[in-house]
């Protein structure tokens, strides 16, 4: 089992069945989360029964880097190799605020959105929480520099590995574990209905997105095969119970595709849908995919999108474009090495 897959409180009942007191738990979460090691043995202060100890019972290295792709403007994608050979992709973007990484949830996708990589391959396993912490802490080896930012937007549904998602949070936000803000961190979901409500009462303040792209049933199932069990309606409402119960503005995603969900009537329509919700609209030029029959919007089509929605008083930014040169797309390397 891999370490990383303990919760703080978890790793202190394991010490203590096995006679070793709590500060054991502080010093070994200092040695995973803020030194980074690589293996038991670097933890240098600990006695050697509990080394061994730990060397028979856990394993540490969860990732294998198989390849590495850095943009020119400094982002950088990463292929890992897991214990059972599959592959995921990280991608760390480098922002003047800080270091902010994307994470993957799952092994392949069964969304299936027609414009998205990662969606090529049907998912073959949930990832477990340590395997995606484990993706934070190889990076920052990589860049030497630590991540203040976490995206949970990579390969695969978080919604649908909702356990492991909750437990990945848990460590990440804990002071003794990474350590990263609440407020840093956003979870991005293609519109599980359920799940958002259940998200709602959980007491976080960690950042919810809710990838739309597109602001009627027609389009959106066009572009994700998941809106004949969800349709926008039924997402529209279930934004408006989280925003209800948790009271924490929501992220609307929406990729621009040329000729599909651009043009100025979308926009209209889209305002209408978000007019009064406590939401913003992260409008994202179109990563292409080659196995995608899309393209992306001309600039000129994105700045006339976001004017309109501005015009209508709709919070908006139009994301800055970063690693298009590298693929960086969430699953398009991935696929491109199977």
């Amino acid at each position: 089992m891999l370490i990383y897959n303990l919760t703080y409180e978890e790793l202190v009942e394991f010490l203590s069945k096995n006679g070793h007191k709590k500060f054991r738990a502080d010093q070994i979460w200092n040695w995973l989360y803020k030194q980074k090691v690589a293996t038991f043995r670097e933890m240098t202060n600990l006695p050697e029964e509990l080394l061994v100890l730990l060397e028979e019972t856990y394993k540490i290295q969860a990732l294998e880097l198989v390849l590495k792709h850095t943009s020119t403007d400094g982002t950088i994608k990463a292929l890992y190799s897991l214990h059972d050979g599959h592959l995921i992709e990280s991608v760390l973007m480098q922002h003047h605020y800080g270091n902010s990484i994307c994470v993957t949830t799952q092994v392949g996708c069964n969304i299936g959105c027609s414009f998205c990589a990662s969606g090529l391959l049907k998912k073959k396993r949930d990832l477990t929480a340590g395997e995606i912490i484990a993706q934070i802490i190889e990076t920052e080896r990589i860049l030497k520099e630590r991540i203040a930012y976490v995206v949970v937007m990579g390969i695969g549904e978080p919604f649908d590995n909702y356990e492991q998602l909750m437990r990945f949070l848990t460590t990440v936000n804990h002071p003794k574990g990474l350590e990263i803000g609440a407020r840093h961190i956003t979870v991005s979901t293609s519109g599980i209905v359920p799940k958002i409500k259940e998200y709602a009462h959980m007491g976080l303040q960690v950042n919810l997105a809710i990838s739309l792209h597109a602001p009627n049933n027609e389009i959106r199932t066009k572009l994700m095969k998941i809106n004949q069990r969800y349709p926008v309606e039924e997402v529209i409402g279930a934004i408006k119970y989280y925003l209800s119960v948790a009271n924490r503005r929501v992220t609307i995603e929406y990729i621009l595709i040329d000729g599909i969900n651009d043009m100025p009537e979308v926009a209209e329509e889209l305002s209408r849908v978000l007019r009064g919700l406590n939401v913003y609209v992260n409008l994202i030029p179109y990563n292409e995919v080659l196995e995608a029959p899309y393209k992306r919007s001309a600039s000129q089509t994105m700045n006339t999108f976001y004017d309109i929605l501005s015009k209508n008083k709709i919070q908006v930014t139009l994301r800055k474009e970063q690693g298009h040169d590298i693929n960086a797309a969430c699953g398009q390397l991935r696929s491109q090495h199977l």
